[in-house]
């Protein structure tokens, strides 16, 4: 693939996770933003013997503003990671044109990036968890996500390396084991955080992971869809002129001859 074809899949890419980072906003702040201003008030209640610092970003700056830069930030950054990732993969992954491979690209990346870190580290809201341990947790956190997307990119060698003798069926189980596995030993080793009060209502707390996955849900979704389709006006097209040109050239010669 050449660059100005990579150049045009980043594009792509970024524009698609921009679109998917805007609905990813919407489900956000249609789902999430209730129960944090939920979280919020327990947490005031609680506190309010205490008193408390003057906010250095107000409420509904961080509800609007904040979430709308944050996301839509996000949405274009792995868009266009994913683009890259998606450059790489394209011929790499069997036969699966564009579309298909967007979606196993978006798809292996909600899987790996979120919801396999989200098991082991699920997101809390506000007034859930010991301050002293946000940056224990944070760091656990990434070390999860970095461990999931390695042990995934080594899966798929496995099975690729493993398909030419054992078939695809039984290469394909035997990675996909080997990544369990080793994601068991890794969720059985890594300390874990029980830092949910009593007091602190377990619907609410439900509801909100519920809203955070929504909305991973929806932003690798959407990016799957939407880049499957501008990849595939971008290449498809182009390979059916360079069918049609070739076609040409040789009636041409044939008539020349």
């Amino acid at each position: 693939m050449n660059s100005i074809s990579v150049r045009a899949l980043l594009v792509r890419g970024m524009l698609a996770g921009l679109v998917a980072g805007a609905l990813a906003l919407i489900v956000a702040y249609c789902l999430g933003e209730s129960r944090v201003d939920a979280a919020i008030a327990l947490e005031e209640a609680h506190s309010h013997d205490h008193g408390g610092g003057e906010e250095l970003v107000s409420r509904t700056v961080q509800s609007t503003a904040g979430l709308a830069t944050g996301v839509l930030v996000f949405g274009v950054a792995i868009g266009g990671i994913a683009a890259l990732v998606f450059c790489y993969a394209l011929g790499r992954m069997g036969r699966f044109g564009p579309r298909a491979t967007a979606a196993l690209i978006a798809g292996a990346a909600l899987l790996a990036v979120y919801v396999v870190p989200f098991l082991k580290y699920p997101a809390n809201p506000p007034a859930v968890g010991n301050p002293d341990t946000i940056g224990k947790r944070t760091a656990l956190f990434f070390l999860m996500v970095a461990l999931s997307v390695l042990l995934a990119v080594a899966a798929v060698i496995l099975g690729k390396r493993l398909a030419p003798r054992a078939g695809a069926w039984n290469a394909t189980i035997t990675a996909a084991a080997g990544y369990v596995l080793l994601l068991g030993l890794a969720y059985a080793f890594l300390p874990s955080f029980n830092e949910v009060g009593k007091d602190f209502p377990a619907t609410l707390l439900w509801q909100f992971r519920l809203a955070t996955l929504a909305v991973q849900f929806t932003l690798w979704t959407t990016f799957g869809l939407v880049f499957g389709y501008l990849t595939e006006r971008l290449l498809v097209p182009r390979a059916g002129a360079v069918t049609a040109g070739g076609g040409t050239a040789k009636r041409a010669a044939t008539a020349a001859g």
